[in-house]
């Protein structure tokens, strides 16, 4: 019987009333391999990446661990932070997106297990209607003057995209992007909140008006606006990917994309994997932690599923929290394998 079982059979006899004889347990079976230490843990800028940061934070708390945070920070700080070990531990890292980062996190920091392998899609879309209206296909399409007019939507010029925030990986991509296609005089990137900036772009499509944007999959984006029904995946001219995903140019290029004007489509970014990264010294000192780590995962659709709940309301702290023990809960048997194997590393 594990840990979490017992708690179960002893909530169940304690609301009954009733007296159990159990077997003894250590002190560390009963309080779990963590008791005493303290997970001082980040989770990332987009609100996507929060429903797993919660899983991983409640699977941590079960092994007796009190976790402190998540702490919300942009990249930079978090692999600096991480590496020089002011901080253990995220779940919100993108491989190969982050690469640009190793220089910082291999000082001091590791990759370990992966919350969700090759299913973390990125790319541009744009609204179908203007796809049939334009024949767009591409980015190089937005310097076709009829095109940029029509996607200018604060006057300039240039055809607005909903791009990243400073200091995400992506914004690292999208700069590489516009330099390497020659669309600095004809795109221009909003980096402004992306919640907000996709806010008003949704509303805008409502609105008939031609919209162009940046994003990931999972997201809550790509439910609100579907592709292949409201919206398209455009392609990228040709491969350029920035220098440290330059070696993974043959990955840019994904079958089956749902929702794309060619298949194989070629999205420019190559598909992710979302992995925890972690101190070097705390996962040495905590083999627990690396154990789950390396066996616990979350399925991208369940994921979405989640983030599909947070867009239409369920974003509050308590909301993420709630609908973390819930997937916990349902995954029960699947959680209680993580968490021996954890217990067992510790031994």
């Amino acid at each position: 019987m594990t840990t979490r079982s017992i708690s179960r059979v002893l909530a169940v006899a304690l609301s009954a009333g009733t007296m159990l004889a159990l077997p003894a347990m250590s002190v560390q079976a009963q309080e779990g391999p963590g008791a005493g230490t303290t997970v001082r843990m980040a989770q990332a800028t987009w609100d996507t990446g929060w429903f797993h940061a919660e899983i991983y934070k409640q699977l941590l708390e079960e092994l007796g661990y009190t976790v402190e945070g998540p702490t919300t920070l942009d990249n930079p700080p978090f692999y600096q932070a991480v590496a020089q070990g002011d901080l253990d531990l995220w779940v919100n890292g993108w491989f190969p997106l982050h690469n640009s980062y190793e220089s910082t996190y291999s000082q001091g920091a590791e990759l370990v297990g992966a919350v969700a392998e090759g299913g973390a899609l990125e790319g541009y879309l744009v609204d179908k209607a203007s796809i049939e209206e334009f024949d767009i296909k591409s980015l190089e399409d937005f310097k076709r003057d009829e095109v940029k007019e029509a996607f200018d939507r604060d006057g300039d010029g240039k055809a607005d995209l909903v791009a990243c925030p400073p200091g995400w990986g992506c914004e690292i991509t999208i700069e590489h992007h516009l330099d390497a296609y020659d669309l600095r005089d004809h795109v221009n990137p909003i980096k402004a909140s992306y919640a907000a900036s996709m806010a008003d772009a949704v509303a805008a499509h409502g609105e008939g008006t031609p919209i162009l944007f940046y994003t990931w999959t999972p997201n809550w984006t790509v439910d609100e606006l579907k592709p292949g029904e409201d919206v398209m995946w455009i392609e990228v001219p040709e491969i350029n990917l920035p220098e440290a995903q330059a070696d993974l140019a043959d990955a840019a290029t994904l079958d089956g994309v749902e929702g794309c004007i060619n298949d194989p489509c070629m999205l420019g970014f190559p598909a992710n994997d979302i992995r925890p990264v972690v101190n070097t010294a705390f996962l040495g000192e905590n083999p627990a932690v690396g154990a789950l780590l390396e066996a616990a995962s979350i399925p991208i659709a369940d994921i979405f599923s989640q983030n599909a709940k947070m867009n239409a309301g369920e974003g509050d702290q308590e909301d993420i929290e709630r609908h973390a023990s819930e997937w916990i809960e349902a995954n029960a048997d699947l959680v209680d394998g993580w968490l021996e194997e954890a217990r067992a590393a510790a031994d």
